[in-house]
């Protein structure tokens, strides 16, 4: 992003208001339980979990438990 943006007054057109799309602080309370836990992983996982963070610009362990969350769910609509 080394350019810079240039802002104009020109009018924004046609605006309205959306919905609040945003879950309540309730639920997501309940999405950030966690148990911490310490767990060995292969070589090749723990090479790909340090990389793909830097390409993304993401933390590993957000990346890891994402990931794991998204197979859990996936298994559950199997069952």
């Amino acid at each position: 992003m080394s350019q810079r943006i240039q802002y104009t007054d020109e009018p924004l057109g046609k605006t309205s208001i959306s919905a609040n799309f945003l879950p309540s602080s309730e639920e997501l309370g309940l999405a950030n339980e966690r148990t911490k836990c310490t767990i060995s992983l292969n070589t090749e996982s723990i090479a790909f979990f340090k990389e793909a963070p830097r390409r993304h610009r993401a933390q590993n362990q957000k990346m890891i438990r994402q990931g794991l969350d998204e197979f859990v769910v996936h298994q559950k609509r199997r069952q």
